[in-house]
């Protein structure tokens, strides 16, 4: 492991801030030796279950998305990596697989052991965290064959593909007759969407268009079979094509995905405000608070609120400019994990937990199984402990090969981002009240362009060249 520090958030509530040191300090008790379970900086980013090692691709996945930000500590391509090592002549990459052995975890359920598909999503974010269009190139030849096994052996006449539901983690969710699943589907398609920019990245207008026109395909069979105008929402389909009437946290894929349009992106979203279905207290159940099978104990799939799914809602909302709403459910995200690292005030020791109640404060029940949720699952966690926090809350986002940062903010607080480091570059940005009004400092050592957006006030770029600046939000 390098040993460099992490980089420093500052924040108006300093339990955002030791929430986010905390989840750090927890992770390297996370990184194993794949065949001897003892911690190993050099290994793979694993929660151990019971004596077996399994590596998920799930976790996988989206761990990466918080792991771009260790300023290297922790590669976030390591496990990824793995299960690009895993494929097999046909293309096939399984959804786990226990290392010691090395072998896939395959299920009555989900007999070929498919995933969602989102490796692409996830290169298309570690290429503007790491500018390595040299990976791009090297893993693409994967990622096509993994495609193709997706295509021949799930895509159906219709044009829409049927997988298993389990292969979206969501174990004992209500979705029994459903042959199309709503978020596979639309993850394939953000797939595609992202295999056609990297295509864009490698100036191959081939393959660029061959996942463009796959992409488009998936997007008009989506909105023509699976919205429903009267419950302004996206159903699972049974056999026969018919929508489903329940309504999970998979119906919110499609944003992501950017498939609604702008009116039914607005019926979609006024789901997450509505208590009656998606808009709880702690935001968002992963099944709809007026279905029959919800419940505020969280029951697994059943009404529990977990961080991965949290994250894609909320990155579906930044693709329709809702930066607003992302925040707001973002911040009351984290509030309530971290009442559940604190309960009953600070004295108390709670944990970061792999679900959580929708209604109130605290970890998930399941009564079945008292091993769900997993407590100090940083593996889910960092999404919203890191990852949001940074592009949410504090509102930063970044490209390298673009050199570019954007910062959109609703208002002006102290807060900001320290030594966070963009390949070789090391940048601080930081907001503060001077005597000459907010002020922001930076600090590069090398020349980016920097965009503030101060919703519905100001927004400029400017380019910041290296050492130190500062600029007066009034003078912008």
């Amino acid at each position: 492991m390098n040993k460099r520090d992490f980089p420093k958030i500052h924040f108006y509530d300093q339990d955002f801030v030791d929430i986010y040191d905390k989840t750090w300090t927890w992770l390297s008790d996370f990184w194993l030796d794949a065949k001897t379970g003892e911690q190993n900086p050099d290994g793979l980013f694993i929660y151990p279950q019971d004596k077996s090692l399994v590596i998920d691709q799930f976790e996988s996945i989206f761990s990466s998305f918080f792991l771009v930000y260790s300023n290297r500590n922790f590669p976030a391509n390591q496990n990824l990596d793995y299960f690009y090592s895993k494929q097999e002549a046909s293309g096939a990459i399984r959804w786990k697989y226990e290392t010691k052995k090395g072998k896939p975890i395959l299920t009555e359920d989900n007999p070929d052991g498919i995933g969602l598909p989102l490796f692409a999503w996830a290169e298309f974010n570690l290429y503007h965290k790491s500018a390595n269009k040299r990976r791009v190139k090297e893993i693409m030849p994967t990622l096509q064959k993994y495609t193709n096994w997706i295509e021949e052996n799930y895509k159906k006449e219709n044009g829409l593909y049927s997988a298993p539901t389990s292969s979206s983690t969501m174990f004992n969710s209500p979705r029994n007759k459903t042959a199309y699943p709503v978020d596979f589907n639309s993850a394939l398609a953000i797939h595609a969407l992202y295999m056609s920019q990297l295509g864009d990245i490698l100036n191959d207008k081939d393959l660029s268009f061959q996942y463009k026109r796959m992409y488009f395909s998936l997007k008009t069979r989506i909105n023509s079979l699976m919205w429903n105008g009267e419950t302004g929402f996206y159903h699972d389909l049974d056999a026969k094509e018919n929508q489903l009437p329940h309504k999970t946290i998979a119906g919110f894929w499609p944003l992501l995905a950017d498939i609604p349009n702008a009116d039914k992106a607005d019926l979609l979203i006024a789901h997450l405000s509505n208590p009656a279905t998606f808009g709880t207290e702690h935001p968002f159940p992963t099944l709809s608070a007026d279905d029959k099978n919800f419940t505020m104990n969280g029951e697994g799939f059943r009404g529990s609120v977990l961080p991965p799914f949290n994250f894609m809602v909320i990155k579906g909302l930044e693709r329709y400019q809702r930066w607003d709403l992302a925040r707001e459910c973002a911040i009351r995200h984290l509030y309530y994990m971290l009442e559940g690292m604190f309960p009953g005030g600070s004295h108390s020791k709670g944990d970061l937990y792999e679900a959580y109640l929708p209604g109130k404060e605290g970890a998930a029940v399941m009564s079945k199984d008292p091993s769900f949720p997993r407590n100090r699952c940083v593996t889910y966690a960092g999404l919203s402990t890191i990852a949001l926090m940074i592009e949410n809350v504090i509102g930063l986002a970044i490209s390298l090969p673009r050199k570019t940062v954007d910062w959109t903010i609703p208002n002006l607080e102290i807060m900001g981002i320290e030594n966070l480091s963009l390949k070789r570059n090391m940048i601080t940005i930081l907001s503060n009240k001077s005597n000459r009004g907010w002020e922001i400092q930076m600090e590069s050592e090398k020349l980016y362009y920097f965009t503030i957006n101060i919703l519905g006030d100001k927004k400029k770029t400017l380019p910041i060249p290296s050492g130190k600046c500062s600029m007066l939000i009034d003078k912008l």
